[in-house]
């Protein structure tokens, strides 16, 4: 183990030993708890595994992603799927998610008058799905609520169906349909005014800023990372998208890089109805994402 780390760390990885504790538990067949125990008690790793971790550790040396080698992105409490063709979700992003869980939380009753529960079932609308990570995760923890995945990019849809077809979502539904983000309400019309949230994380990377880790530049899809010659293009777009989508009183949110806060918030401000913008920090005390509710 201890070679393989320095392999890693040699090659510039940023979490050397994390990552051969996941290649090791990939290579074994087993999860990390158990990883961990047979680790403990010193079990000798046989050899078609060795050999099986010393290919993956030289594919991981190359800058081969490791939510590919493994085949699999953690996600709040999801095991997604993802490979090639599908934007890799990340940690930052889980506090998106998280914020579209207090919002339904502390606005989705039950229609009092009427004693049905589906009266003011909440809908969703996720822009930009990806792999489906906020979708699922929205759905899977919070019960009861519809949710609508828009993505265009078909290797993307493709993933995000397949973790679909491994989830379970209890009293709540999620359906992925291919569309653009950015003119959804032009191929649905019947979507205007229907979400209580919508949230997205968009391509927001200027076009010229290649960014520095191989993993993202040269295996994240470009139309998940690049979001016009500003950055800002296809956050514009998405903003008045999710204006129309929204139902009064409905929140939008938006994940953006750290650098885009403030103009988020001029973006937002800038549009008929959206009101009270506000951008919340990540993990690192970055900005990273920014909410607005749409007024009537």
């Amino acid at each position: 183990m201890r070679g393989a780390i320095n392999l890693l760390s040699d090659a510039g990885i940023a979490t050397p030993e994390a990552d051969a504790v996941e290649l090791l538990a990939h290579a074994w067949e087993v999860d990390r708890s158990a990883l961990s125990r047979r680790r403990l008690f010193d079990d000798p790793v046989p050899v078609d595994v060795s050999r099986r971790f010393a290919e993956l550790c030289d594919l991981r040396r190359q800058r081969i992603p490791l939510q590919h080698l493994t085949g699999i992105a953690h996600f709040r409490h999801l095991q997604l799927k993802v490979g090639p063709g599908v934007f890799v979700p990340r940690p930052e992003t889980e506090l998106l998610a998280g914020a579209v869980l207090t919002e339904l939380a502390e606005t989705a009753r039950p229609d009092a008058s009427t004693g049905n529960d589906d009266a003011q079932r909440p809908i969703v609308i996720d822009l930009c799905s990806g792999s489906g990570a906020i979708s699922l995760s929205v759905a899977t923890e919070f019960d009861g609520v519809d949710v609508l995945g828009v993505e265009r990019e078909p290797a993307a849809l493709e993933w995000s169906r397949e973790n679909l077809a491994h989830s379970r979502l209890g009293e709540s539904t999620v359906e992925f349909i291919a569309g653009d983000a950015t003119q959804i309400t032009e191929e649905r019309a019947d979507l205007r005014g229907r979400a209580d949230i919508v949230v997205t994380n968009p391509p927001y990377v200027p076009d010229a800023a290649v960014p520095r880790d191989p993993e993202v530049a040269e295996h994240d899809p470009a139309a998940a990372l690049y979001g016009g010659a500003s950055g800002l293009e296809i956050l514009r777009l998405i903003i008045a998208e999710a204006e129309r989508l929204l139902r009064p009183g409905g929140l939008f949110l938006m994940e953006h890089s750290e650098e885009q806060g403030a103009e988020a918030r001029e973006l937002l401000a800038a549009t008929a109805s959206l009101r009270h913008a506000a951008t919340f920090q990540d993990y690192t005390g970055r900005d990273r994402y920014s909410v607005a509710r749409r007024e009537a």
